[in-house]
This record gives C-alpha cells, structure tokens and sequence, in this order.
C-alpha cells in the first residue's frame, strides 16, 4: 500500500522526478569523472535524462516530437562516443543536448504560467527548469571549449580542459548571481556567452520565481 501511495505521489509530481534526477547526477558525477567507467555510466546516465525529460515535456505546452527529434540524434552520438570512442562527436553531442535543454526548459516554463493557479509540481517545475537551465548553458560551454581550446581557466590545472563538474559550477553560479568562482571564461566568445546566461538566471528569477512566489501568496491570502 506504502509502495502504492509513493508510485501515485510520483505519477502526480514528474517534474520531482526529473529535479531529483539532476541533482543526483551532479552530486555523483564528481566521484566517477576520472575514470572510463565513470564516464560511460555517466554518459547513459545522460541518455536516461533525455528520456525522462521528453517524458516529462509531453505534460507541458511543449511538443513532445520536437524533443525526441532533438533528443534522439544526441543519444545516438552518445553511444556512438561510449561504443567507438568518438571524441569528434563531443561539439555536435553538447549543441544537441543544450538545444533540447532549452527547449524543454521552455516547455516547462509555459506550464508553470500557462494558468494562475500554483500546483505542488509547478514549484517542483521551477527547480527543474533552473537545473535545465544549467545544464543546457553547461552544454553551450562544454561547445564552445570543444571548438576553441583555452576558452575557460581555472586556478588548479590550468593547461588542461576543464570538465564537466567544473562547467557546470560555472553555470550555476552564473545563472544565481552567486558569482564565478575560480573557472573563468578568456575568450570573447565564453565571456559573452557567460553574459547571457547571468542575464537569463536574472530573467528566470524576476518573471517567472517571483510570478509563481506572487500567486502562492495571493491563493493563501
């Protein structure tokens, strides 16, 4: 019965699923990053969040056969990369997933202000659509290192390309404002492209946080 309740708690709130799944993959990749295995369970746990994703986009304004459009040509050069060892593929892979992280973040983000009512899995959407958000610009800059070599420092290593984790604390910290760390963009290119990203976390917090904070506010009152 316990089992149940959770799976029907689970069905009501995808957009908790697709949070945590996130979350996870950020707090776990760390451990794995330097190894092949790690980086290939890595990398299929990526297909696994494409698919959740498109899951969760066919209960949004969005269209679900854009995303496994876009979704489907990246899990192809996923594997393609874990099978063969492609590194070539590594640019094409990342536009597609910032691509299809984007739009699923903007499918999310019409669900949430598609009516005036804020439901629990809205507040959970919001959270889910700022984890896209960084994981779509993480992508975005994983491209633009991939394409031009040098394009980010770091204070440890910084001869060497920097990796995923440390992208994606780039990200985060660009998207909240929070500031930048010890990973800094060089080039022209990363640093305008870091500039979008500060003005679209500034966006998401003003239009759509503080819209859904707003009407949470005015349904108690």
């Amino acid at each position: 019965m316990n089992y149940l309740r959770l799976v029907l708690r689970t069905h009501r709130h995808p957009s908790a699923i697709l949070l945590v799944a996130q979350l996870l993959g950020m707090l776990l990749y760390p451990f794995v990053e330097n190894t092949d295995l790690g980086r290939i369970a890595f990398n299929l746990f990526g297909v696994a969040i494409l698919g959740i994703t498109t899951a969760m986009v066919r209960r949004t304004p969005g269209l679900a056969w854009i995303s496994a459009c876009i979704a489907a040509p990246a899990i192809v050069m996923l594997v393609l990369q874990l099978a063969f060892g492609m590194a070539q593929l590594v640019a094409w892979t990342s536009f597609l997933e910032a691509v299809f992280y984007f739009y699923a973040a903007g499918s999310l983000t019409a669900y949430m202000l598609e009516d005036h009512r804020v439901t629990t899995d809205e507040l959970f959407a919001a959270g889910a659509t700022f984890t896209l958000l960084a994981w779509g610009f993480t992508h975005l800059f994983i491209l633009v290192q991939a394409l031009e070599p040098g394009s980010y420092a770091a204070a440890v290593n910084t001869a060497d390309p920097r990796t995923w984790t440390e992208l994606m604390y780039l990200s985060f910290a660009l998207l909240s404002s929070t500031g930048i760390g010890d990973v800094i963009p060089l080039t022209t290119k990363a640093r305008a492209l870091a500039s979008l990203e500060m003005f679209v976390g500034l966006m998401y917090l003003a239009l759509v946080v503080s819209r859904l904070v707003g009407m949470t506010l005015q349904a108690r009152r």
